[in-house]
């Protein structure tokens, strides 16, 4: 164990043989022509998912992905470093054309990860909110008996 010491004997020449360096091969990005990123954000967590035009999921993130844990993850700081983190997936890996954004949710996230989103270079086409409106909502209480 430890590090092995050469002693150099007079007349002696060690040869020194070249390793050959291993070419790394950079990763072809692959091109998606509609990508459509789903902001679901609630009250303790934000997640957002990138797919194409089929529904294919293909990066993710959330909150707890960026790196926090329990109520540091319901704050709007969480939601924007977690678009961040799913922004820095996507320029590594894809190249997008035009990006549609479906937000869900009433969460602390939702509005810092639409503004990184605005703030990226990435050519938005549309905004939806499918937040599920209740129509009817609980039914009141009976009334009380005397």
């Amino acid at each position: 164990m430890g590090r092995t010491r050469i002693k150099l004997v007079q007349g002696d020449e060690i040869k020194e043989e070249k390793k050959e360096e291993k070419k790394k091969r950079t990763k072809k990005k692959t091109f998606v022509d509609l990508g459509i990123f789903y902001i679901n954000s609630h009250f303790n967590n934000t997640l957002i998912s990138f797919t194409d035009k089929n529904g294919n999921v293909l990066a993710w993130s959330s909150c707890g992905y960026a790196g926090f844990k329990n109520t540091k993850k319901a704050t709007p700081y969480a939601g924007a470093k977690a678009m961040e983190a799913l922004l820095e997936k996507i320029n590594k890996n894809f190249d997008v054309k035009e990006a549609k954004v479906i937000v869900k949710g009433i969460g602390p996230g939702r509005e810092s990860a639409l503004r990184v989103l605005f703030n990226s270079n990435l050519n938005i086409i549309g905004i939806e909110d499918r937040t599920p409106i209740p129509f009817g909502g609980p039914t009141p209480p009976k009334p009380r008996r005397m």
